[in-house]
């Protein structure tokens, strides 16, 4: 009996083989149809269609085809399961189509296969493939109910806007934050379509609108057709509301602080990086950040041990690089210690520190601070600073090193900054959620942020953030004067991008922007602010006081 089994294996294993050698092409190619439709892979199976198919149907025309369905259908995925012959080069298989709005979608899918003439066997192809379970001569169609958008709230759970009017009993302050909703913006329309919008929907179009607009949107319903035939019905279900970071009364001493002019606030928690204010042009219009960036070129030379904390430099009231002489601000001399030459914002001291550091070290630093990288706030532009082989010889480097050249930021980066600095060197990306917390990465190593902290506190104590002193409180800041043209006779300004090169005009404060980043109280940071004011003159004289502003709201004092 033994030699009889061994036999009879032998056989059956035999007869596998050789029907797997020889199965048959037809259905070799109605499996890899399906597969190709699986990974999305259009050419591939236009390249499987038999050749009267292929005379009927564009390449192009075919792929529109099967992309149009799949936009109608808000399709995620196709997931065919296993062929089965049916007999004259027909093949079965089931298949799933896994929509973003209508659920999973399961139907029957047929191919034939034309094995016939002297071409190789291809499918026989008709528009009902382009989606599972379309019959001959449908067409995929869907209506789309949006529920009501769902409400706006600040952390403290009033409302910031609700209802088809998006009205708030805060007036002025909520349409400070809230943002704008209107019809979709042409340049949207693809983004929204394969998202399921239909085309007369109202979207968030700035402020938190924007930020949190399919939060806000909650579930559409409608329905999905193949000609008169219903495929599926969803009912539309409303969002619950959506509970903001942003703190509304420091949102209003933010906008106080403005006082109307143009400029921007932003107010964040530095540990977990949620935004408590943002106001008028916190993070919509980079600028040259001018000293407050000299936060970013101490940490990546204190990092490289370009310098030290014992480091000491001449008093001077310039510098010279690239043969070019480089002022302070109203020609001062400084200089000294490198906290006291951080404390007095000494360009003689920080140009050249940035050139020695280099151009590569120097954009390294930057991009750890998160420059060059969206953070997550939709119309935020990441603060910028040119690749290192980009910014030039070492005039260029030193005024990128104090925040000038090509380099520029918004408040809401620089703020991550200071709170950077506030979190032992530990980055945190913002957040609007309340609650939330942002991604984590290393800025700067905790010794260097230590040194940094104790420098921004001798800025507000004796420096030139002194305007941003609160009695009972250490506050660690700096200031920051980026200069568009200059009033200082012989000083070299590198304009903004895109920006002429200005001519000296004295005494007039529409020569700067004014800086002033913060964080209190420094043992222990609660709260990092920066203030951005726009032609108005030195950071220390301007913008730390409205700094100081909001610091006292943010701490309740």
């Amino acid at each position: 009996m033994l030699p009889l089994a061994i036999v009879a294996t032998v056989a059956f294993v035999a007869g596998i083989l050789l029907g797997a050698r020889h199965d048959p092409a037809d259905r070799r190619t109605a499996e890899r149809f399906l597969r190709a439709w699986d990974r999305g892979d259009y050419g591939a199976m236009y390249g499987l269609l038999s050749g009267a198919a292929r005379k009927d149907v564009s390449a192009r025309g075919f792929a529109r085809t099967y992309r149009s369905a799949a936009e109608t259908a808000t399709l995620l995925d196709v997931i065919p399961g296993r062929l089965r012959g049916a007999g004259d080069g027909r093949f079965t298989a089931p298949v799933q189509a896994v929509t973003k709005r209508f659920g999973t979608l399961r139907a029957t899918v047929l191919l034939t296969v034309d094995a016939t003439g002297a071409d190789p066997p291809g499918v026989t192809w008709e528009r009902r493939l382009a989606f599972p379970g379309l019959r001959a001569g449908e067409r995929l169609a869907r209506t789309v109910e949006m529920p009501p958008r769902a409400e706006l709230q600040a952390r403290d759970g009033r409302v910031i806007a609700t209802g088809p009017d998006r009205t708030s009993d805060l007036g002025p302050l909520a349409a400070e934050i809230a943002g704008r909703t209107g019809p979709i913006p042409a340049d949207s329309a693809d983004t929204y379509a394969r998202l399921g919008y239909p085309p007369d929907a109202t979207v968030g179009l700035t402020g938190l609108e924007r930020q949190f607009e399919q939060r806000l949107a909650g579930t559409f319903g409608g329905t999905l057709r193949a000609g008169s035939r219903l495929l599926a019905r969803v009912q539309p279900r409303a969002a619950g509301a959506v509970r903001t970071s942003i703190d509304l009364d420091i949102e209003a001493a933010a906008v106080t602080a403005l006082a109307g002019r143009l400029g921007g606030i932003a107010v964040l928690r530095p540990r977990s990086g949620e935004v408590l204010a943002l106001a008028g042009i916190a993070y919509s219009a980079p600028q040259p950040p001018g000293s407050t960036f000299k936060i970013v070129t101490l940490s990546g030379a204190l990092d490289a041990r370009v310098a030290r904390a014992k480091s000491t430099y001449p008093v001077e009231s310039s510098t010279t690089l690239s043969g070019v002489k480089l002022e302070n601000a109203n020609g001062e001399s400084c200089g000294g210690s490198i906290g006291a030459s951080f404390a007095a914002s000494c360009n003689s001291v920080f140009a050249p520190l940035g050139a020695r550091l280099g151009p590569r070290r120097l954009v390294a630093a930057a991009e750890r601070f998160g420059f060059n990288t969206p953070d997550g706030i939709v119309g935020a532009p990441p603060g910028s600073i040119p690749a290192a082989a980009e910014i030039g010889d070492d005039l260029a480097v030193g005024s990128t090193a104090i925040g000038q050249g090509r380099v520029t930021s918004t408040p809401l980066r620089m703020a991550e900054v200071a709170a950077a600095i506030a979190n032992e060197g530990e980055l945190v990306r913002p957040t609007l959620l309340r609650g939330g917390q942002g991604q984590r990465s290393r800025a700067t190593s905790p010794h260097t942020a230590r040194i940094v902290r104790r420098y921004m506190k001798r800025v507000v104590e004796s420096g030139t953030g002194s305007a941003a002193a609160i009695p009972g409180v250490s506050v660690a800041g700096k200031t920051g004067t980026a200069e568009l043209r200059t009033t200082v006779p012989d000083a070299v300004v590198i304009a903004p991008p895109g920006a002429a090169q200005p001519q000296p005009q004295a005494n007039d404060i529409t020569d700067t922007d004014a800086w002033f980043v913060a964080f209190a109280p420094a043992g222990r940071p609660a709260v990092a602010v920066a203030v951005l004011l726009v032609g108005q003159g030195a950071g220390g004289a301007t913008a730390a006081p409205a700094a100081k502003t909001v610091l006292q709201a943010a701490l309740g004092r």
